[in-house]
């Protein structure tokens, strides 16, 4: 059972390449398989689900570390009363809603929930 601030999916820019050319590369150094959604997108499930955008203006600059919550609404005020920084208010996209914030050391993590 997924619970409130555990890491759930790691997102990963494709910039500089191909999302074919970093499919393969993953596929041939560590068999990984994929699951496309769509042009821009390829998700993994390799001991912990992620995905890579290739899409260059959706693109996390930096692995985008994702956690999980069950209430979305409580733990976005949560994050900002402990000193976080909604950089991306919740937004749905496909699967549920999420918002993205940076910690007190300016890392951007994502968190997800329905």
């Amino acid at each position: 059972m997924k619970q409130t601030g555990k890491l759930d999916y790691l997102e990963l820019p494709a910039a500089g390449g191909t999302l074919d050319t970093v499919k393969a590369f993953y596929s041939n150094a560590f068999s990984w398989s994929f699951t496309d959604y769509g042009p821009t997108y390829s998700a993994f499930d390799e001991g912990l689900e992620g995905g890579f955008q290739a899409e260059a203006s959706e693109a996390p600059a930096k692995p985008l570390p994702v956690l999980y919550s069950e209430n979305l609404d409580e733990t976005l005020v949560a994050v900002e009363a402990a000193g976080g920084h909604i950089v991306k208010p919740i937004f749905p996209f496909p699967g549920g809603r999420r918002f993205h914030f940076t910690d007190p050391a300016g890392n951007e993590l994502a968190v997800w929930g329905t």
